[in-house]
């Protein structure tokens, strides 16, 4: 019985001696039998770190790039001058190569750069490694890199001070990864494989986007509404009459010619939402805990535009009697206040259940309705672009947050149908994010398969069809 062959061991014993830091070795993670052919290798045997740095020049302009986080690729991050760095020295982006970022590694921030970031450039803290292309294929080290149980070696071999949140994980770490490493048809088979994957994932990601396009169509239909002019160019100058100048704000002006300062038409009467309100009140204060408590506190992720989400929450240690002030019931319309997104200022979202043991954050503003409007109608109206414009129009920025009041909320104009014609309305939009919702599963359960299936396809666990390796070895000595 060979090496590669011998069974996985459930339990070994080490010296105290021995031990050096706690953390399993991917040499211990992969003692799984290989598939014929395949073979154990680490990485150092396969790659090749490129170093070619330069030192910034203080008058030259670099155009830096960065890693996103749970492998979602390279991304142009900002552009300085040398003198304006923080980094005494620079290194170009490699096409081809695969990068990581040291001190987010453990959160899957590994990447291939692709071709048309070659005129970055990168920090120390994003090491570049070049694979041997006759036994590694880049995308299958970056499949290896993001699979699960390799992000979790990371995370254990990554240190640091723990305190400041700086666990680095070193290039002498990665380079002694072990891989089990198939023939490179095989490889590119599997890579061929996720792509087509990933393909099916797009398709329904774009068809969900697709359908969220058609919900504020349902409703300024239903309303008699004109959609607004997003697309209309806004000129470089205008002239204004004084007594038509309500705020001095470019932003304010610009949107106001482009119709985006809330809804001002419609074949119902337009009032202000604050006519229409019970109260408004804003979020409680108060630092999460590590927990399990009785109560816990809203996320300000938990907007979502198909319903509150409370598994977006954080434990926190409060009295029963400011849980029951700030408690959620089912009707009541959470809007965001105080946010750094200028994209997210009034997003809101719906409870559609009493959930008393869960709060409310101070960057969340609650609304509760009289029976002239259901809640779920004005959250509608407020997440169309005309509804979310009038806010962003009037938001306040300060410290790098984008924030809106109670007073705002109130003067929102918002055209009042009968309930019956809010019902109407409503039932077309919930047939809409009904299907949205299917295929919003759809790509998650797509997402969940693919992640299986990788891990499986590199541990060996899992063969492909051998027709598709034979197509892509065939395609690869096409190409040659």
């Amino acid at each position: 019985m060979t090496a590669a062959s011998a069974p996985p061991r459930r339990a070994f014993a080490v010296w105290w001696k021995d031990l050096e830091r706690w953390v399993i070795p991917t040499s211990l993670l992969l003692r799984q039998a290989l598939p014929p052919g395949w073979q154990r290798v680490r990485l150092r045997d396969l790659l090749r770190q490129a170093d070619a740095r330069m030192k910034a020049e203080p008058d030259t302009e670099y155009k830096m790039a960065g890693v996103k986080w749970y492998g979602e690729g390279v991304f142009h991050r900002e552009t300085v001058r040398g003198d304006g760095m923080s980094a005494n020295h620079v290194a170009p982006l490699v096409p081809g190569a695969l990068i990581y970022n040291r001190l987010f590694a453990w959160k899957a921030s590994f990447a291939v750069v692709p071709p048309e970031l070659g005129d970055c450039f990168v920090s120390n803290e994003f090491p570049q490694f070049v694979t041997d292309s006759h036994r590694l294929l880049p995308d299958y080290l970056y499949l290896f890199c993001t699979r699960e149980t390799t992000v979790r070696a990371v995370s254990a071999a990554s240190t640091g001070s723990a305190a400041v949140s700086r666990n680095r994980f070193k290039e002498e770490q990665f380079l002694g990864f072990e891989i089990a490493l198939p023939p490179l048809k095989e490889q590119a088979a599997i890579v061929a494989r996720w792509r087509e994957r990933k393909r099916q994932i797009a398709a329904a990601r774009a068809r969900i986007e697709k359908l969220e396009g058609t919900l504020p169509g349902i409703v300024y239909r239903g309303l008699g509404t004109p959609p607004p002019l997003a697309d209309k160019p806004v000129g470089k100058c205008f002239a204004l009459p004084w007594k038509e100048l309500e705020r001095w704000s470019f932003n304010y002006l610009s949107r106001a010619r482009q119709g985006l300062l809330g809804f001002a038409k419609s074949k119902f009467p337009i009032v202000p939402l604050g006519e229409h309100l019970i109260e408004t009140m804003n979020g409680y204060c108060i630092k999460p805990v590590a927990g399990p408590t009785p109560h816990k506190m809203l996320k300000l992720n938990a907007l979502a535009a198909a319903g509150l989400d409370l598994t977006k929450s954080k434990f926190i240690k409060i009295p029963d009697k400011i849980a029951e002030r700030f408690s959620i019931r089912k009707g009541d319309l959470f809007i965001c206040r105080s946010v750094g997104s200028y994209d997210h200022v009034a997003k809101c979202a719906l409870a559609k259940d009493d959930a008393p043991s869960f709060v409310f954050p101070d960057t969340i503003i609650r609304a509760r309705f009289k029976d002239s409007l259901l809640s779920e109608y004005v959250g509608e109206v407020i997440q169309t672009p005309l509804g979310r414009a009038f806010f962003q129009s009037n938001a306040r920025t300060a410290v790098g947050m984008w924030k809106i009041g109670a007073e705002d909320i109130g003067n929102f104009p918002i055209p009042l149908p009968p309930v019956l014609v809010q019902r109407e309305i409503m039932a077309r939009v919930q047939k809409g994010r009904a299907e949205i919702a299917r295929e919003r599963e759809t790509a998650a359960r797509l997402t969940r398969e693919i992640a299986a299936e990788v891990e499986a396809l590199i541990l060996g666990e899992k063969k492909l069809d051998r027709g598709l390796t034979n197509r892509i070895s065939s395609r690869r000595s096409y190409r040659a």
